[in-house]
């Protein structure tokens, strides 16, 4: 059985009886046309069931109004929120959106950089965590990233995290905790939850407890790496600041399987407060991400360098301060 061909321009213009100029100046709304042309050109483009060759459009200078975003993956409770609000977002504006997970590899998101780039998308927008990729420094087109410092002409997004981590360690302190430790994926300057962290506990004159199980540990080994950490201090600990909900979750995992009762002998606080998290753990006190406003302002901020693109030709070139937005603290029954 031959495949089924797509259907081309030409085809759409034979089957409405018009020329080839006519089907384009139709699809482009484009001088004068009879709505009797229009509409039979309309016909044969859902007869033929007709899709426009979105790259081919993007190398004579149109929008194929396809946005590419690139995160981990969308299997995390955080990024598959933000995928949708991103995507919901986008629609407002016309905007389409290809999805990339990278699966924390730096070579895979290399792949799907340069897929979107040669697929002429008018935008990415990266939350992906893979550091120091210099692919990203010769990308000329619109680029906003979330919670990642990539360059400082290139806007990113992100929630008040320092704020959220001296928020969380406070509310542990505040609840009777002495020595807190931090659960984090990456120990850092721009860690900025650890930030927070530190700070409070100079204020209070409690020596930190850093505890790191990087963010792409693979799944079938994360949860032994967190028992093992926490493990080691567990003559010390008595509260835990996760940077992430699931780690939480495996720390309160750890406590049940270590006879420790959570808030008693261990207060526990998570970050994030995805909607699938809550509904799984609703006693989880976390920070919450205000992640559908993240979403809107990094299509928003999108939005503005596509348009400035379109005017100039100039898409970015001048530092701009990363965008903050303030989340919330959900107090739980676990801290």
């Amino acid at each position: 059985m031959t495949p089924r061909r797509e259907p081309t321009l030409a085809d759409v213009a034979a089957e409405a009886g018009v020329s080839l100029t006519t089907v384009s100046r139709v699809l482009n709304n484009r001088g004068y046309l009879s709505q009797a042309t229009k509409d039979r050109v309309a016909a044969a483009i859902e007869k033929l069931d007709y899709r426009p060759n979105q790259v081919a459009r993007a190398l004579h200078g149109k929008s194929t109004h396809t946005i590419g975003v690139i995160v981990p993956t969308v299997a995390l409770p955080f990024f598959g929120e933000l995928a949708a609000d991103l995507e919901d977002a986008l629609a407002e504006h016309g905007y389409r959106i290809l999805i990339c997970n990278s699966m924390g590899r730096a070579e895979r998101e290399r792949e799907y950089l340069d897929l979107l780039v040669s697929h002429r998308v008018d935008g990415i927008v990266s939350g992906a965590h893979n550091e120091n990729l210099r692919e990203y420094g010769t990308v000329r087109m619109p680029l906003v990233t979330i919670d990642r410092d990539m360059a400082p002409t290139i806007p990113n997004v992100r929630c008040d995290n320092e704020d959220g981590g001296r928020q969380a360690t406070a509310h542990i302190l505040e609840r009777g905790s002495r020595r807190p430790a931090l659960l984090t994926s990456r120990s850092g300057p721009r860690n900025r939850r650890e930030a927070g962290y530190r700070a409070v506990l100079e204020e209070a004159g409690i020596e930190p407890i850093i505890l790191t199980v990087d963010f792409h540990t693979p799944d079938a080994e994360r949860g032994a790496l967190i028992t093992q950490r926490l493990d080691s201090v567990a003559d010390v600990v008595d509260g835990v600041f996760a940077t992430d909900d699931l780690s939480a979750a495996a720390a309160i995992e750890w406590a049940h399987e270590r006879g420790r009762r959570v808030p008693e002998d261990l207060h526990v606080v998570g970050f994030d407060g995805t909607a699938a998290v809550r509904r799984a753990m609703p006693g989880l006190t976390t920070f919450q991400q205000p992640i559908e406003e993240i979403a809107r302002t990094a299509v928003r901020t999108l939005m503005e360098q596509i348009r400035s693109t379109d005017a100039d030709g100039a898409s970015r070139g001048v530092a701009v301060a990363p965008i903050e937005l303030p989340g919330r603290l959900l107090v739980g029954r676990t801290a």
